[in-house]
């Protein structure tokens, strides 16, 4: 099941003349985050996932996307939380990375939201390592944090390549 939300809007390049990102935001047990809506490739529903054995923790196996081959990483893993629930239903947000395709499992795919620059904060020192190792900032919104993600770091699990 794929949805239209990444339809961006016409004028984007209008949006960094005055200053706004635009992010995709996703929950991830309970976090808002938000990653650059131009990094995204797609945001699919509940996929079929095969294990893929000998795999870093964090990589929950492959799916097949139109022919492609996808790695899915489990971001809760990834940031350490606890896994989902059995029978969770969950959503990836695919992201391409040096042409190769990445599904980040997460448990929800919110809206896309557009944020002024100048309003990106440094991350706190009180958040934990494995979040502040992968995000750049903050956005203090009216009742929440959105952690903006950075998609180079969350996919460094250790390799060479550093993806």
């Amino acid at each position: 099941m794929e949805t239209d939300l990444l339809e961006r809007p016409r004028g984007q390049g209008d949006l960094a003349e005055i200053g706004e990102r635009q992010f995709v935001t996703l929950i991830l047990g309970g976090q808002l985050c938000g990653i650059a809506v131009l990094e995204v490739r797609d945001v699919l529903g509940e996929q079929v996932i095969s294990p893929v054995p000998l795999a870093p923790r964090e990589v929950a196996g492959s799916l097949n996307l139109r022919g492609r081959i996808v790695t899915a990483i489990d971001l809760r893993l990834r940031l350490g939380l606890p896994p989902a629930a059995p029978g969770a239903r969950r959503m990836s947000v695919v992201v391409e990375v040096m042409g190769e395709l990445y599904a980040l499992l997460v448990d929800q795919v919110a809206e896309v939201m557009s944020l002024k620059a100048s309003a990106l904060e440094q991350k706190p020192p009180t958040l934990p390592p494995p979040w502040a190792d992968v995000s750049t900032g903050i956005y203090r919104l009216e009742e929440r944090l959105l952690v903006v993600l950075d998609v180079g770091r969350l996919l460094a699990l250790g390799d060479a390549r550093g993806y």
